[in-house]
C-alpha cells in the first residue's frame, strides 16, 4: 500500500470521528434548573400573660448592721471587783444589769465626808438664823438713827447668804459623791448581746476606757443597695409605728434554702453610694438573733453578713404580667396572630428579677411567643408545637 492509499484511510476515520462526536452534542439531555429550598412555618411555642392588681418583688443585697452599737466605758477610775457572768462575748444582758462594779470604798468615805460638811453647814446656817433673831430686835430699837443703806448689813444679810450658798455647796458636793458610788456599779444602758470584753476582775480602769463591746437585740438593720429607678415603688416607714414595705431576707450562703427573716423598709438614706450610685435604704428586722420565744427555730443575722432581701413593691393594677424574658429589644413583643408573627411595642411599668408588668400592649388572650426565632419579620409564618406549656 502506497502512501496515497494511507492518506485517503485516515481522513475517512477523521470524518467518521467527527460526525459522531457531532451527533452525541446535538442529542445530549440539557439539566433544568429547579428551586432547592422550600419555604415552611416556623415552629414555636406560646404562652399567655394575666392581667389584673400584682406587687411586685424588689430584689436587692445589704450587708447586716447593729442598730444601737456602743463602746461601754467607766466613768469613774477604780478598780475591779465583781464581773458579771453574762458579761461575756457572746452572752445576753438584760437592761439595767450591773455587768461591772469598781471596788466603791473610796466612794462611800468620800460620801460620808460631804454628808459631813452638809450638817456642818447646815447648823451653821441654824446659828445665822438666831443671829438673825437678835439682829432685827436691835434694829427696831435703834430704828431711825441708822440709814436705810446701811440696814442689810444690820439685819446680817451677807452672813446670811453666804450662810445658804454653803449648805446648798454641800448638798451638791453630797449629790455627787451619791452618782459617783452608783457609777462604780457600771450597767447594760439596753438590752444587748456582748460582742467582745476587755477588762476583767482586778483591772485598773478609768474613765472613757473601753470594757466592752454590746450591740441591741432588738433589731438589727439591713443596709440595701437599691436603684434610684426603684425608689418610687418602695413604701417607706415614716417611724417605728408605722411599717413600711416588707421584705423577706435570705442568707444563701449560711442559711438553708427555704429559710428566711421577716423585716420592713425603715428609712431611705439621702446619699447615693460613690461607685455604683445605687441609693441606699435601710431595713429593721425585729429579734435578728432568734432570742425571744415567738422567734424560735429561725435563722439568727450575724453583724457584717452580706444578705439578699426581697422588698415588695407598691401594688400596680390594671398591668399584664408576663415572664420579662418574652420582652424583646426596645420594649417589644412576638405575638401569634392565625399562625403570623406580630411585633408589638409594649409599655412596660416595671420589671423585677422574674416578671416585666405591662400596661399598654399587651392583653391577657394574647398568645405570646415564648421560642427564640433566628428570623423575625411582621408576617413570618408561624405553626404551634404539638404540646405547649
Amino acid at each position: 500500500m502506497n502512501w496515497k492509499t494511507t492518506i485517503v484511510i485516515c481522513t475517512v476515520i477523521l470524518l467518521l470521528a467527527a460526525s459522531v462526536i457531532s451527533v452525541i452534542h446535538l442529542t445530549e439531555p440539557k439539566a433544568q434548573r429547579t428551586s432547592a429550598s422550600k419555604r415552611t412555618a416556623m415552629l414555636i411555642e406560646v404562652t399567655q400573660g394575666e392581667r389584673g392588681t400584682f406587687q411586685p418583688e424588689i430584689l436587692v443585697t445589704g450587708t447586716v448592721r447593729p442598730e444601737k452599737e456602743i463602746i461601754l466605758s467607766p466613768r469613774v477610775s477604780g478598780e475591779i471587783v465583781t464581773v458579771s457572768e453574762s458579761f461575756t462575748p457572746g452572752g445576753f444582758v438584760e437592761e439595767g444589769e450591773v455587768l461591772l462594779q469598781i471596788d466603791p470604798s473610796d466612794y462611800e468615805v468620800i460620801l460620808l465626808q460631804r454628808k459631813s460638811e452638809l450638817l456642818q453647814a447646815s447648823a451653821e446656817l441654824e446659828l445665822e438664823l438666831g443671829r438673825q433673831d437678835l439682829a432685827l430686835k436691835d434694829y427696831k430699837e435703834l430704828e431711825g438713827t441708822i440709814s436705810s443703806e446701811y440696814k442689810s448689813l444690820v439685819l446680817r444679810a451677807p452672813q446670811l447668804n453666804t450662810a445658804r450658798s454653803r449648805v446648798e455647796a454641800a448638798e451638791a458636793a453630797v449629790r455627787r459623791a451619791e452618782l459617783d458610788l452608783e457609777r462604780t456599779r457600771i450597767r447594760a444602758p439596753f438590752s444587748a448581746h456582748i460582742i467582745n470584753r476587755q477588762a476583767n476582775k482586778g483591772s485598773q480602769v478609768s474613765p472613757g476606757e473601753a470594757l466592752g463591746k454590746l450591740v441591741g437585740v432588738k433589731h438589727y438593720w439591713v443596709e440595701a443597695a437599691v436603684p434610684v429607678s426603684s425608689l418610687r415603688w418602695i413604701d417607706f416607714s415614716e417611724g417605728r409605728d408605722t411599717s413600711g414595705s416588707g421584705a423577706q431576707i435570705r442568707n444563701r450562703a449560711g442559711w438553708p434554702e427555704d429559710s428566711f427573716r421577716e423585716g420592713s423598709v425603715h428609712h431611705l438614706i439621702g446619699e447615693l453610694e460613690n461607685q455604683t450610685r445605687l441609693a441606699r435604704v435601710l431595713l429593721t428586722v425585729a429579734d435578728p438573733l432568734s432570742h425571744e420565744p415567738e422567734s424560735a427555730g429561725l435563722p439568727p443575722l450575724m453583724i457584717g453578713s452580706f444578705v439578699e432581701a426581697r422588698i415588695a413593691g407598691i401594688p400596680l393594677q390594671d398591668v399584664t404580667r408576663i415572664n420579662r424574658d418574652y420582652v424583646r429589644k426596645d420594649d417589644t413583643i412576638w405575638i401569634n396572630e392565625d399562625g403570623v408573627l406580630k411585633i408589638r411595642d409594649l409599655e412596660v411599668v416595671f420589671r423585677d428579677d422574674e416578671f416585666a408588668y405591662i400596661r399598654e400592649g399587651l392583653s391577657a388572650t394574647d398568645q405570646v411567643i415564648m421560642t427564640n426565632l433566628a428570623t423575625v419579620f411582621d408576617g413570618a409564618a408561624l405553626r404551634l408545637a404539638e404540646s405547649t406549656p
